[in-house]
């Protein structure tokens, strides 16, 4: 199970490092998560700079992936030559992004109607014709998408229970969860979670 978590220059650290984390809670040997970048080095909006672990193409054969946000997503989406690197397929991969990570999936054209992002994306995405919904996580059959930061542990926490399962799900997230919170915590994402997932 590969999932690549793609990182542009100008990412966000809470979209791509806190999907990291959790999805890491899963100790297989076949689990690999990585931080996939179109160069072999991508600094952050805050200017931490970290090294990628696979490329854009490498995501084009990964069993998941999820699309971070950042402060060159306009950019990116404007770039033919950044564009046409990305193949992503929802009917063999899941695929979930993460605030301005949606605008690459809706120029993409791999998002159905509506979606969720972030307050300051919601126009542009709403201009490529997909409705923003006012809630931090949807997903509709293959493909997530989820607004705000912090929404990250939703993602990873559906990627968890779609492959892994709802247990293994809530096991990772209760790791990460706050003290004294975690109860809470896990309940919460679940709630979010839980609606989007197949019927068993």
């Amino acid at each position: 199970m590969h999932i690549a978590i793609l990182t542009f220059q100008g990412f966000n650290e809470l979209d791509s490092l806190i999907a990291l984390g959790v999805l890491n809670r899963i100790k297989k040997p076949d689990w690999r998560v990585t931080i996939c970048c179109p160069e072999p080095e991508v600094t952050s909006m805050n200017g931490v700079t970290i090294r990628a672990q696979s490329t854009l193409e490498d995501a084009a054969s990964a069993d998941a992936v999820i699309i971070g946000s950042g402060r060159q997503t306009r950019q990116i989406v404007s770039s033919p030559e950044l564009m046409s690197r990305l193949s992503l397929q929802p009917e063999r991969q899941l695929i979930a992004a993460q605030c301005s990570g949606t605008l690459i999936l809706a120029k993409l054209g791999l998002l159905g109607a509506v979606a969720c992002t972030d307050l300051t994306t919601k126009p542009w995405v709403e201009e490529a014709g997909v409705e923003v919904l006012n809630q931090p996580f949807f997903a509709q059959g293959n493909v997530a998408t989820a607004g705000g930061c912090l929404a990250s542990s939703y993602v990873a926490g559906w990627l968890i229970a779609r492959t892994e399962g709802l247990e293994a799900a809530s096991k990772a997230l209760h790791y990460v969860a706050p003290i004294g919170e975690k109860e809470a915590f896990v309940a919460n994402a679940l709630k979010h979670i839980e609606p989007y997932l197949p019927h068993r």
